[in-house]
């Protein structure tokens, strides 16, 4: 019997500590298969922060190292000096990259620093109990906004890849999500081309990566999918929003 798929040798065999229809285990396994694909397992450094993105290192059989909440970005940059002859990547999520670290994000792609930084967006602080993040939708209910999100009293969401286009560091920035087998094979592929872009030596890539949180979305898994096609990419388009590598 042929096998279609095996497991990723970078991808650590431990059970998952992620809520049920999560995606970052998705996002984890892509990135674990890429880089089985391009053999640079021992030339690979990765950014864990706070948040449900904390113990990334217990799945992926690479160097880690973790960072304090929303600080990765500048972690990153240090590791990535010091060894530019390495594929550094940070592995961040909405509450971590757009809240507390925003102007760590923000300079980081300003400057231009030659890092991978994989953009994990579910609209809602998944690992404190469901509070309302800097992405969540106008509308969407969370433990914080019980009754929806109110743009007058909180703003609007933040959408991450159009705020970074404008400086003139960043160079490839894509928003994909996980709504799909077709979607999922989408979103590997802008993760190889954040990967190559850093490789190549083009400069400061960010890759936002639409993923569902069934638990405090209060939905079930389909539902959470559908969500995302429906409503959420209404707010944060997919597509490449910036491309400078051409």
């Amino acid at each position: 019997m042929k096998a279609l798929y095996e497991k990723p040798k970078t991808f650590i065999d431990t059970p998952t500590h992620f809520c049920p229809g999560c995606g970052h285990g998705i996002v984890l396994r892509l990135i674990a298969e890429i880089i089985d694909a391009w053999g640079i397992r021992g030339k690979t450094i990765g950014l864990a922060p706070v948040g449900c993105a904390v113990l990334a290192y217990n799945y992926l059989d690479i160097d880690m190292c973790e960072a304090a909440h929303g600080r990765p970005p500048a972690v990153a940059t240090g590791i990535k000096r010091v060894h530019p002859d390495h594929v550094v990547f940070a592995y961040q999520g909405d509450g971590d990259l757009a809240a507390i670290g925003t102007a760590e994000i923000i300079h980081a792609a300003n400057r231009g620093e030659n890092i991978t930084f994989i953009f994990v967006n579910n609209a809602v602080y998944g690992m404190t109990n469901g509070q309302m993040a800097p992405t969540t939708l106008v509308g969407q209910k969370t433990a914080t906004t019980p009754s929806g999100r109110d743009s007058i009293n909180y703003g609007h969401p933040i959408r991450v890849c159009e705020l970074l286009s404008v400086l003139g560091g960043s160079s490839y920035l894509e928003r994909v999500s996980l709504s799909s087998p077709e979607n999922v094979r989408k979103t590997k592929k802008a993760l190889e081309k954040g990967f190559k872009t850093q490789i190549e030596k083009r400069g400061f890539s960010l890759i936002e990566i639409l993923s569902p949180c069934p638990i405090y979305w209060r939905m079930d898994a389909n539902e959470a999918m559908r969500h995302i096609d429906e409503e959420m990419s209404k707010t944060f388009p997919l597509g490449v929003v910036k491309d400078w590598t051409q």
